[in-house]
């Protein structure tokens, strides 16, 4: 699906945008800016499709827990934990949101079915997070931006399953919509919070081009475009094929901390995020559905005993 290639490179940038950002800008306000930036592109793009923010009550209550808990709180712990760790190790954080779906969507939303390979996917999963996080290092500023980051991954995980079984199933509204009222919310929310925690921001004319550039990344891309993008997917697809798209994003984190910031790996983060990743491929059953091949049509099973010169060509296709 285009969508997932689309925010697997959005939000794979993401990192760096934010690495650049806190250089400069407090974490809280990282979150704030691309926030009401987002739900300023967000809101000029339902104007250009001619649609309107939905009125309804309930539907506002719903998004309180998606803009702040999904938005909000994930944006700042990523800020405040890249002040401490690279845009590599960030990166990789994010994709344990698989491992926090999975659960939370079978037990506590209950939109999917528990079964014996998610057991065994979600152990591997947690043993990769050790691995990721280092247990054996006791260093104290990485361990707590480390921290900080999986538990911004946790709330992701929470949200997703939420607003499938609460959102997209019982409001007859398009995603745009729904992703221009969660990043509303959560604008609102996050510039509450940075203006209680660390006051007003720094002029925009002393940030550098370089930190107006992400924020502007940040926000109409990371936190717009990518927002309508992924309520597709959720509504098309499901929670956990949401998910899918971390897969993705590690790859594209670790490239361009390496390219662009000339960040470095350590040995038990490529390794540890390869077992988290496959932890979740055993976890949502992607392993097992690769390998099973999709049974044909019953009249397509005649036609692949022919030569492809033997077959039929579609209906409206000519051959030479």
């Amino acid at each position: 699906m285009p969508a997932f290639l689309a925010n697997a490179v959005i939000w794979g940038s993401s990192f760096i945008f934010i690495k650049v950002a806190v250089g400069r800008l407090h974490p809280t306000w990282v979150a704030s800016i691309r926030l009401i930036i987002g739900a300023l592109t967000l809101l000029t793009v339902l104007a250009i499709i001619k649609e309107r923010l939905p009125r309804d009550r309930r539907l506002w209550g719903h998004m309180l827990l998606p803009g702040v808990l999904g938005s909000a709180i994930p944006f700042a712990l990523f800020a405040y934990g890249e002040e401490r760790i690279s845009s590599i190790a960030a990166g990789i954080w994010n994709a344990t949101t698989g491992l926090w779906v999975l659960p939370f969507a079978v037990l506590v939303f209950k939109t999917e079915r528990f079964r014996m390979r998610a057991a065994i996917g979600l152990t591997l999963g947690f043993a990769g997070v050790l691995i990721v996080l280092g247990f054996w290092n006791t260093e104290g500023s990485g361990l707590v931006g480390q921290l900080m980051c999986g538990a911004a991954a946790l709330c992701y995980g929470i949200v997703i399953p939420y607003i499938k079984r609460f959102v997209t199933g019982s409001f007859a509204v398009s995603g745009v919509a729904l992703a221009t009222l969660q990043a509303t919310v959560a604008a609102v929310a996050s510039t509450i919070a940075a203006l209680v925690l660390s006051g007003p921001p720094p002029a925009p004319s002393t940030w550098g081009w370089g930190v107006i550039g992400s924020m502007v990344a940040l926000g109409a891309f990371g936190s717009g475009i990518a927002f309508a993008l992924n309520m597709r997917v959720i509504t098309v697809a499901g929670a956990s094929t949401a998910a899918f798209v971390t897969y993705l994003m590690p790859l594209v984190a670790v490239a361009l901390g390496i390219i662009v910031l000339g960040e470095s790996l350590t040995w038990n983060q490529p390794i540890g995020a390869a077992i988290v990743l496959l932890g979740v491929a055993v976890a949502q059953g992607v392993l097992a559905r690769m390998r099973k091949p999709k049974p044909l049509p019953s009249n397509e099973a005649a036609a692949a005993e022919l030569g492809p010169a033997d077959r039929p060509a579609p209906a409206g296709v000519t051959r030479a």
